[in-house]
């Protein structure tokens, strides 16, 4: 068994065959988690995963890159959004819903923010702003976050050391760094935190985490795939979906030279511990 912690099967690139693109996955004994990027696609992942019994589960949140309005373009797909403020409310009721295991995905994001300097300034601010206020909903409701981060490593760091070991001192986080971007000495400090981190189909063209996944316990990340981005090979080029989270895997084995089973099995328990599925 693998389980795929990050594919958006709710955005338009599987509107057609959402279905089928499931039932290949359970076919093959995957378990898929399908995580919001504002309400419309987090309650469209509601909507997916309620509809399946058991292998699965969504999570709703706010993705960063949706306050404000944009377009830009991600591996050869427009991406176009409108910006939306975050209603605590309208989460918290899909949050009680038995199919969302998580909050996310959340996070901070740099990459796509104005050039001019009092945009960028009060952009930065919305987002960790936003940030804060969905790590509170995650804590109220006892559920674990997805975080995103691109570009914003320090600010990210900064926001949940804030949040974890500030004046309330709340318990260690709960949580995943997703497509994990960083370093040994960076996975260190979310892991002392209390966060896993998370690795896609990159690691299978990029050996910029290599040594990273050497040294990495085997108790401390996931696979996922970020489908419909990130296909790993021999899939580049073509639409990602949970069975290609199969070469993730495969390629995690080869770097830390043991068996596939052994990847497999580690990374579906920490799964299940942090999501509870």
């Amino acid at each position: 068994m693998l389980i795929d912690t990050h594919c958006h099967l709710n955005f338009q690139a599987y509107k057609d065959d959402v279905d089928d693109v499931i039932r290949r996955a359970l076919d093959n004994d995957m378990v898929v988690i399908i995580p919001g990027a504002d309400i419309v696609t987090s309650k469209r992942a509601v909507a997916i995963a309620g509809k399946y019994k058991t292998g699965v589960y969504a999570a709703v949140g706010l993705h960063p890159v949706h306050l404000q309005d944009q377009e830009f373009v991600e591996e050869g797909q427009t991406v176009k959004m409108k910006s939306e403020r975050f209603e605590r409310e309208n989460y918290a009721r899909l949050l009680e819903l038995d199919e969302v295991v998580a909050v996310g995905e959340v996070g901070i994001d740099y990459h796509y923010i104005p050039e001019d300097a009092d945009k960028r300034k009060q952009n930065k601010q919305l987002q960790q702003l936003t940030f804060l206020q969905q790590l509170e909903l995650a804590y109220d409701a006892d559920k674990p976050v997805i975080v995103h981060c691109r570009d914003a490593h320090d600010d990210v760091l900064k926001s949940l050391k804030a949040f974890y070991r500030g004046k309330k001192k709340r318990q260690r986080g709960r949580g995943v760094l997703h497509c994990f971007s960083g370093d040994w000495d960076l996975a260190w400090q979310y892991f002392e935190l209390g966060f896993l981190i998370s690795f896609t189909g990159l690691i299978t063209f990029n050996n910029t985490w290599d040594e990273l996944l050497c040294k990495c316990p085997l108790d401390k990340f996931m696979v996922e795939t970020d489908g419909p981005f990130m296909s790993p090979l021999p899939y580049r080029g073509k639409r990602n979906e949970p069975c290609y989270v199969n070469e993730v895997a495969q390629r995690i084995a080869e770097i830390k030279n043991v068996k596939f089973a052994t990847v497999a099995a580690a990374t579906t328990e920490n799964a299940r511990l942090l999501f509870g599925v």
